[in-house]
């Protein structure tokens, strides 16, 4: 049961990271999206459009990781180490990013705790399973 939950998680992290690179990586320019990144305006967007699309491809790389490490996990079943190891690198990425993101200061923390609690659960989740 325990890991059913994690790669429930993991999963979830894992569309949450794919989430996050369409914002950053391809809707970038909507307004809707940059406001809620916190840019002013659109001048703003678009200068800061490369960083984002690059920064979007990190989140990308790390969603089809854990993606791979919940497909090897479930093919193969929990002795499955590759999978695992997968799993542990990916999210244990995302939940560094988040840790980092929360020094960028006090309004980066609700960002931070987004989007790294369901890294963090399946992570945890996984080392248990």
């Amino acid at each position: 049961m325990i890991g059913i939950l994690a790669l429930i998680f993991a999963g979830l992290a894992a569309l949450l990271h794919v989430v996050i690179f369409l914002m950053e990586s391809v809707l970038w320019t909507r307004p809707r999206v940059w406001k809620r990144f916190g840019v002013a305006d659109q001048g703003a967007a678009d200068i800061t459009r490369p960083m984002a699309y690059n920064q979007g491809f990190y989140n990308l790389f790390l969603a089809v990781g854990a993606g791979i490490g919940v497909v090897l996990w479930s093919v193969a079943g929990t002795g499955d180490v590759a999978g695992r190891t997968l799993l542990l690198f990916s999210l244990g990425s995302m939940v560094a990013a988040a840790l980092v993101l929360t020094t960028s200061g006090a309004k980066y923390l609700r960002p931070a705790v987004i989007q790294g609690t369901l890294p963090a659960v399946g992570f945890v989740l996984t080392l248990l399973a």
